[in-house]
């Protein structure tokens, strides 16, 4: 029993350590989409209040606004190189180690902490 407890808070303390070494990359992730999305935001505001917008061409009124079309771009790259798994990476780690620890009735928090289930009577 000593044995299952000793490999039970070293499977807990190895999950933290992931889970922790996560944090930060994502914390960078989500600042640098919030970042890409306000500028897109900001950008679409004022491309389409431009009254030029509907005067010229599509390619001709993105160029009057580079930082819309520059920062739509950026945003499409970061979705095609996979930021949305990126920011929630910790989250996914979790969630799936959650799915496998309820095999054996118990569960993990967001950090990683393990969480034991009472056993089912049978």
């Amino acid at each position: 029993m000593a044995e299952q407890t000793e490999d039970l808070k070293a499977f807990e303390r190895r999950l933290t350590e992931v889970i922790d070494k996560l944090q930060p990359a994502a914390r960078g992730w989500r600042l640098l989409l919030v970042v890409v999305s306000i500028l897109t935001a900001v950008g679409a505001w004022a491309w389409l209040w431009d009254p030029r917008t509907s005067e010229v061409s599509f390619t001709q009124s993105l160029l009057y606004h580079p930082v819309f079309a520059l920062s739509c771009f950026v945003l499409l790259l970061l979705f095609l190189c996979g930021i949305h798994k990126r920011v929630v990476a910790p989250s996914i780690i979790a969630a799936r180690c959650r799915l496998v620890l309820a095999e054996y009735n118990m569960s993990c928090d967001d950090t990683g902490k393990l969480i034991l289930k009472p056993r089912p009577s049978t």
